[in-house]
């Protein structure tokens, strides 16, 4: 299952040409990661006073297909990739909200589960692992596919 935010392409997301600069995609994907954090229950409140763990990321991507502009409506959907021992694999896909089967971006995150204030791998802590669980998708080359596992 996907968890999708809409926001505005806002005048600092445009460069010099016009279209979407690509620090601005980091934007909407933390809106949509925090957003599902907290669609799961998880806030980061919860996660940083009550589980005591940061989740820090170690590896960040995007790939732009079609350019975007001022004003624009975007959808993106986050998911969950893959949720190893100690790390968690955030997936993101965007599309127009006026043309929802084109994909104009895609990225990852990849989190690692690391106990608050030491900056040392944990185990991702069972309770995070089973609400996470209903957001994964099977990753797969460049695209993504729905696991069959639940």
């Amino acid at each position: 299952m996907r968890f999708s935010v809409q926001e505005y392409v806002r005048w600092e997301d445009i460069d010099a040409a016009g279209i979407i600069n690509y620090q601005a995609y980091l934007r909407f994907f933390g809106l949509a990661e925090v957003e599902l954090f907290r669609h799961c229950g998880l806030t980061y409140r919860t996660l940083f006073d009550d589980l005591g763990i940061w989740l820090p990321r170690v590896h960040v991507e995007c790939d732009f297909y079609h350019p975007v502009t001022l004003d624009e409506l975007l959808v993106v959907d986050a998911f969950f990739g893959k949720i190893g021992r100690s790390s968690i694999h955030l997936n993101f896909e965007v599309h127009r909200k006026d043309k929802p089967d084109v994909v104009v971006a895609t990225g990852k995150y990849v989190l690692v589960t690391v106990k608050k204030g030491q900056l040392r791998p944990i185990a991702v802590p069972s309770m995070l692992r089973e609400k996470l669980l209903p957001y994964v998708e099977e990753e797969r080359g460049t695209g993504y596919r729905r696991s069959s596992q639940r």
